[in-house]
């Protein structure tokens, strides 16, 4: 099946076009508002003639990449910490399914965990309605990322679906390349990580084999990223009460990249990234037929994200104030408590509409992994 198709219009950058497209980018003027925020002291015309000399993909995610994600961490949080590496293997490729808060650092901090760790770098799938201009979607390319195109009629994107599943299987199983790819379509917007049966059945549309086969093929690996304060928590409580009030939400022009740029700009506290275990071992276990097998495989993935979420203070706190209980005090202390409640307040106050609610979502965002961690191990699911 992967045969029949030319990826051309999904696939990254190749290093026989690198040279060309990082010559267009050092000379778009918006690189240079990067480099002032990215790297404010340091000579912007050096580093534009060092991207003029690399060659490879690889060069630049180390060369430029990983310096550039790790600025934006010393700038806008108090640390990064990973765990998992033991269950990754050098030569290996994987499907890393992982929970969605951020556009941008999700991926963006898994490939420097890989190249850390000297392992290769995964592709990254990435929407093209984020694709917005000549310079974000030569970005993207340059750092392996491959489009998701989410548009269409029905067939549209049925055939689309299909495609995309045949490439990402033809990268992983061929040993070309690891991917990336969110559990959802979208950011979790109320911190409730759900992967998605869509996403597994279009991942199970390329297969040729039965149902164990073709997911034992993709090599699925789980990832848990966990921000002490949520990305743009402030824009997805107003998204997600303008969906609950108004029935719909339309997105304004610009309204996406504004929360890239917020989502790398705003104080995120401590961020943990988790591998966790393979979902392999578990798929011979799995009872029933396809259908019931996609829902009891999306439920190891979940149940791997939400065992591997780093629980912060602000989790906790949310939680018993949600819940009107002190359960989770052992955790927190007064002035912790405080603390949160003023920041509820104050991003709740530049928010428009009825108060009480606002406060409700932004509660939700940061209890729902509490509540999910610990509804997991009892074997009953979050409602919310």
């Amino acid at each position: 099946m992967a045969d029949q198709y030319s990826y051309n219009e999904l696939s990254p950058c190749k290093d026989n076009e690198i040279h060309e497209i990082l010559t267009r980018i050092v000379h778009d003027p918006k690189f240079f508002a990067v480099l002032d925020f990215l790297f404010p002291h340091e000579d912007k015309k050096q580093i534009s003639a060092n991207l003029l000399n690399i060659h490879s993909i690889k060069e630049f995610q180390g060369g430029f990449m990983r310096p550039a994600i790790m600025s934006i961490i010393k700038k806008s949080s108090k640390g990064l910490t990973f765990s998992g590496a033991e269950y990754l293997k050098p030569g290996e490729t994987y499907l890393f399914i992982a929970n969605h808060r951020d556009i941008l650092l999700d991926s963006a901090l898994l490939q420097v965990f890989l190249y850390n760790n000297n392992l290769e770098t995964s592709q990254i799938s990435f929407g093209n309605n984020l694709m917005s201009s000549t310079f974000v979607n030569d970005i993207c390319r340059v750092n392996k990322m491959f489009t998701v195109i989410r548009e269409g009629t029905r067939k549209e994107v049925y055939e689309n679906s299909l495609k995309l599943s045949a490439y990402i299987r033809q990268s992983i199983s061929a040993g070309n390349s690891s991917v990336w790819i969110a559990q959802r379509n979208g950011r979790t917007k109320d911190g409730n990580d759900k992967t998605q049966n869509g996403l597994l059945k279009m991942l199970n549309l390329s297969g040729k084999e039965d149902f164990v086969s073709n997911f034992s093929s993709l090599n699925i690996v789980p990832v848990s990223i966990s921000y002490e304060i949520e990305p743009c928590d402030f824009l997805k409580v107003q998204e997600l009460y303008t969906f609950l009030t108004e029935a719909r939400y339309v997105k304004r022009e610009g309204e996406d990249q504004n929360s890239i740029l917020t989502g790398i700009k705003q104080p995120k506290g401590h961020i943990h990234l988790a591998i966790c275990p393979p979902v392999n071992p578990e798929l011979q276990e799995l009872e029933g037929n396809d259908v019931y097998k996609l829902r009891q495989l999306a439920g190891i993935i979940d149940q791997r994200i939400y065992n591997n979420y780093r629980l912060w203070t602000n989790n906790y706190i949310a939680a018993d104030i949600l819940n009107g209980t002190q359960e989770y005090t052992s955790f927190y202390t007064p002035s912790e408590k405080d603390k949160f409640v003023n920041y509820l307040l104050m991003n709740t106050s530049r928010l428009k509409g009825e108060p009480q609610k606002l406060k409700q979502l932004l509660l939700k965002i940061y209890a729902n992994p509490v509540f999910n961690r610990f509804q997991a191990k009892r074997g009953t699911e979050n409602p919310n």
